[in-house]
């Protein structure tokens, strides 16, 4: 057996040992690990530069990548908060007795060994934990390379906690940054029960083509934000300079501003006074092209421009004739992550809410605000752009499954 699926079965051997922790005690281990987050961030900030100081100049990944104080205590506060939500497991679903006497029950259970790849951001490496205790899921974690120091700086901490509280410490597995310890995990059903990626869409598209282990995605995100002919001009300029460039690097940041003909004349110089202090770089069709000339930062858009997450400080624009324009683009290049409609038009609000597919579709706000912490779910492990078992933030809730338990008397079929 390799290094790696030694690794892998340790976390399947260890999952009896964290189902017999009290509720109460689970929690207590969460507080305790966001205690020690905070008490011995020095430790993960001075790995996290050595992480930094490997990238490139200007590479968007930086700032995923990056932790600071503000950052370790938003991710403690997230743990504290995840401690605090209900145990989404050995809730009863569903109890009757049957014509035959067998007494069935239906009841949640955790889902076993969550797999999870990820890229960059090492704040996930505390989220999954913290969200697979609660659950009593054990976890198999394989980070990025780019991240390496900081996650290997983070597990340690994390074993320290499950240690001090006579726990084994392969709950919580940090496999290899290596890559070739991928694929040791792809094989490994017989230990892992579901494997979710994080990251890019080239890294999804790798992980459901290559595993053999069930795939939850998430991720990608291809998001746009509409503005129909009657929205307010000066609402829809500050949601779409929001939604690209408060965190570009992010799944949740817009992409695409489609804009109604009717009102682009007058939208479009507006947004680009906006954009253009935060020096967006705009790719723009024919007809938004003419309207914007003159900006600084202005290219003519290219078919690959739309359906393309830019996880920047860039966005494309596109012009449309009326809402049935609108659809047909956003069904065409939309990951079904995020999308937005800004308008004043109820009738056609509605027509958006309804007819969208995504994951989260909204109707005069940010696409941004697709997140667990603020849908109040707490942490999560990333945005579900599928629609089997999870969609939308994929948080602690979801992290279940069911299980049919029958007491009988001896009946026989």
């Amino acid at each position: 057996m390799s290094d790696v699926l030694n690794l892998i079965k340790k976390t399947y051997n260890a999952a009896p040992a964290l189902r017999a922790v009290e509720d109460r005690q689970l929690k207590k281990i969460l507080l305790m690990l966001a205690d020690e987050l905070e008490a011995q961030q020095k430790i993960i900030l001075k790995a996290n530069e050595k992480d930094v100081a490997k990238q490139k100049p200007g590479d968007p990944k930086t700032d995923r990548l990056r932790l600071d104080e503000k950052r370790i205590k938003n991710i403690a506060n997230s743990i504290r908060k995840v401690s605090r939500l209900p145990n989404p497991a050995e809730k009863i679903i569903e109890r009757k007795k049957l014509p035959n006497g067998l007494l069935l029950e239906k009841r949640t259970v955790p889902l076993g060994v969550v797999g999870a790849i990820f890229e960059s951001r090492p704040n996930v490496t505390f989220d999954i934990a913290a969200l697979c205790l609660r659950s009593g899921n054990t976890c198999v974690l394989k980070g990025s390379i780019e991240a390496e120091q900081t996650n290997l700086a983070a597990i340690q901490l994390i074993h320290s906690v499950l240690k001090k509280n006579k726990l084994p410490a392969e709950i919580v597995t940090l496999l290899p940054a290596a890559r070739a310890s991928v694929n040791e995990l792809f094989t490994a059903g017989k230990y892992v029960d579901v494997l979710i990626p994080r990251g890019s869409e080239n890294l999804i598209n790798y992980v459901r083509k290559n595993s053999q282990v069930p795939v939850i995605e998430t991720g990608a995100g291809v998001c746009h934000v509409y503005v129909e002919q009657k929205a307010d001009i000066t609402k829809a300029v500050k949601i779409v300079t929001n939604a690209k460039v408060s965190r570009p690097s992010v799944c949740n940041a817009m992409d695409t501003v489609i804009v109604d003909k009717a009102i682009a004349a007058d939208f479009l110089p507006q947004l680009k006074e906006e954009l253009g202090k935060y020096e967006v770089e705009i790719f723009a069709d024919e007809p938004s092209f003419k309207i914007l000339k003159g900006y600084n930062h202005l290219q003519k858009a290219t078919a690959d421009d739309f359906g393309r997450e830019f996880l920047d400080l860039k966005c494309a624009v596109k012009v449309v004739k009326g809402i049935g324009e609108a659809l047909t683009h956003i069904r065409e290049y939309s990951t079904k992550h995020s999308e937005s409609i800004v308008t004043e038009d109820k009738k056609n609000a509605e027509l958006f809410l309804k007819e969208v597919d995504a994951a989260a579709v909204y109707h005069n706000a940010s696409t941004r605000f697709t997140d667990g912490e603020e849908f109040g779910l707490g942490a999560e492990i990333g945005i579900s752009t599928q629609k089997l078992h999870a969609r939308g933030p994929f948080a602690l809730e979801k992290l279940v499954t069911e299980k049919w338990i029958l007491r009988g008397n001896g009946q026989v079929r």
